[in-house]
């Protein structure tokens, strides 16, 4: 059996080109188990400082918040899965919910919640796996990171670590988010790491209601900057190889509290092999 793999070569005039090579699963295996064990080794040797307490009373201010829905009808997926999903959620999130990032201190992702096994009441959920959806224990926990980088997105604290979805599965339904703007997680090689480089302390809470995830950046003072983030560039191009790859680049808007323009920044860039044809999405 085979999977694919992103391969990504030179920077052209725009950005990388993206080409679906053939993996066996034995070295797609082997790869994982270098990959998490690098990141042990880096985690306990480097000179970081991870967050990794918590406060119980959330902090006065907040300065960023966002929701996403809890059930969405993709093509093709079984709603069981986001059943299960909303499993892995809950345990996830009482894993980061008022966690505190001092200044100085960076936000792991996977450092805080940990591997998500069956023993920790993870059960099976959606996975996207080289763009292809598979069932996984711990499956649908992008939701989380996702919404923790666009939360993050719009705050003063600063992403020092995060991966982007190499595939575009689903066609866009009601986005109200820009293309690219969220953060792929795999335990542990892909993690998103946060950090403080403010002289504020900021906390996180994730809580789930009936229908949403919710996520805010906390902060023990008020904000002094409104953030908006933004989609610049968007184009597909036809590869010489048969398919098709999204492209796309993320700005990010800094006003001040008389909402005046400070700076008109890049965020990142993005680009997803594309596995529906754009030609025929309603």
């Amino acid at each position: 059996m085979v999977f694919y793999k992103v391969f990504t070569e030179g920077w052209g005039s725009k950005m990388k080109s993206l080409k679906p090579i053939k993996r066996s699963a034995l070295r797609i295996y082997l790869g994982k188990k270098y990959y998490r064990l690098k990141r042990y080794i880096k985690w306990y040797t480097n000179r970081k400082k991870y967050a990794n307490k918590k406060e119980s009373m959330p902090l006065p201010y907040i300065i960023s918040s966002h929701k996403t829905p809890l059930l969405r009808e993709l093509k093709g997926v079984d709603m069981w899965l986001q059943h299960n999903k909303i499993i892995n959620l809950k345990i996830a999130s009482n894993k980061l919910n008022k966690v505190i990032i001092k200044p100085g201190e960076t936000f792991s992702y996977w450092r805080l919640i940990g591997n998500p096994t069956k023993r920790k009441g993870y059960v099976e959920g959606m996975e996207l796996f080289f763009g292809t959806v598979t069932v996984a224990v711990g499956g649908g926990l992008c939701q989380l990171s996702n919404l923790i980088y666009w939360i993050t997105l719009h705050s003063p604290l600063t992403v020092s670590e995060r991966y982007r979805h190499s595939y575009d599965v689903f066609p866009d339904s009601n986005r109200s988010q820009p293309f690219g703007s969220g953060a792929t997680c795999a335990y542990n090689y892909l993690d998103l790491q946060i950090k403080n480089e403010t002289d504020k302390n900021y906390q996180l809470i994730i809580y789930l209601t009936d229908t949403d995830l919710v996520g805010e950046w906390r902060s023990d003072m008020p904000a002094t900057r409104i953030y908006q983030v933004y989609e610049k560039d968007h184009w597909i191009t036809q590869e010489f190889w048969g398919g098709y790859i999204r492209h796309n680049t993320i700005h990010r808007k800094v006003f001040n509290i008389e909402n005046e323009l400070i700076t008109d920044e890049f965020i990142t860039e993005n680009c997803a092999i594309m596995m529906y044809d754009p030609m025929l999405t309603d």
